[in-house]
């Protein structure tokens, strides 16, 4: 007989982004798959994946975006980098009539603040007073969702949660463009901020782990006006998880402060969204639907082996060790006050039961 023929065409894929700690893990993944990957970026960051094709283009600039992709079409564009309505409204006019999906890389962050119930679907209401971040990502969802019911974009949404890679420490409280300086303090023996009693419950995603879930989602019909948020099954509280990363960076007894939310959104107003609207409350996520509609999905990395990779990281290239030495002393002088605090109000309450 007639040899069989696969009829299949290989899937094009428009990554908006690309060289993120979100999209890095995907690209590889989906290339692995063998989907056919193209990037439009500014160019400005370096990705080492082979393979992919570029066009260099800011994406927030309507004329420069439409020239850059010309009269071409793709299977699924995946947008990593949009952040505010008027973004995503030029987005929509972008790509109406260019793809078969639109996904919307949004915030598991847009679920309602404080959390009602401790058990987080994607029906969770989506509102975040305390956290500008999240309420643009809401109001970007909402345009997406109103473009879909009008026909006008093929619409998935997606909501990641705290999603790390090798370059990243993820903590409650840390410095993003510095994270090796908590490592430093732990080995060097000073003491780090624990918000709260660091009781609250969190979920940490290895980039690698997110990728499934979105490759997964890559051209699935079901998912077209449906959101989903892909994270990790394993629930720790911050203990564990600032616990687990002095475990990998070496340290036997970390100095941990634990310090209430409060205090420390007092001191740095801009750390607010990030904690009562983020990682001060306890966030555990159903990930049912996911795994509904991507069956394999399954998250593998275990915190404790992440963070080893992270650290190990760090350690393999002195040049990787930035510090950021004034944010250090600022917690010093946090640490400090606080204490004295403390032993003011024992020393107050001493003479007050005498």
């Amino acid at each position: 007989g007639r040899p069989h023929r696969n009829h299949t065409h290989t899937m094009k894929l428009l990554f908006i982004g690309g060289t993120g700690i979100l999209s890095s893990a995907s690209t590889r993944l989906a290339l692995a798959r063998g989907f056919k990957v193209t990037h439009l970026n500014r160019g400005q960051r370096v990705a080492t994946v082979e393979g992919v094709e570029h066009l260099t283009a800011d994406i927030n600039d309507p004329a420069a975006a439409a020239a850059a992709i010309g009269t071409r079409r793709w299977d699924v564009v995946v947008d990593f980098i949009a952040f505010t309505p008027e973004q995503m409204q030029q987005r929509i006019a972008l790509f109406k009539g260019r793809c078969d999906q639109f996904i919307f890389i949004s915030s598991a962050s847009a679920y309602a603040r404080p959390v009602a119930h401790y058990l987080i679907t994607e029906s969770t209401p989506l509102n975040n007073p305390y956290w500008s971040y999240s309420r643009d990502k809401i109001a970007c969802e909402q345009l997406l969702m109103d473009a879909w019911r009008a026909g006008d974009l093929p619409v998935t949404i997606i909501r990641p949660s705290y999603t790390y890679c090798e370059w990243v420490v993820p903590l409650a409280f840390t410095t993003h463009h510095a994270p090796y300086t908590v490592i430093d303090r732990l080995r060097r023996g000073a003491p780090v901020i624990i918000p709260g009693d660091g009781s609250s419950l969190w979920t940490m995603t290895h980039s690698s782990d997110f990728a499934k879930g979105l490759v997964g989602l890559l051209g699935h019909r079901q998912a077209l006006g449906q959101a989903f948020h892909i994270t990790s099954d394993e629930v720790l509280c911050w203990n564990q998880i600032f616990e687990q990363l002095a475990d990998a960076a070496g340290v036997r007894e970390p100095k941990f402060v634990h310090i209430a939310s409060d205090f420390l959104a007092a001191c740095w107003p801009e750390e607010t969204g990030g904690l009562h609207g983020d990682k001060s409350s306890s966030v555990v996520l159903d990930n049912s639907k996911i795994k509904r509609y991507v069956p394999d999905y399954c998250a593998t990395v275990r915190f404790a082996d992440g963070i080893r990779q992270s650290v190990a990281w760090y350690d393999a290239d002195p040049s990787r060790r930035v510090i950021d030495a004034e944010r250090s002393r600022q917690w010093d002088v946090v640490i400090e006050a606080y204490g004295k605090g403390l032993a003011g109000a024992q020393a107050a309450l001493s003479v007050a039961t005498r």
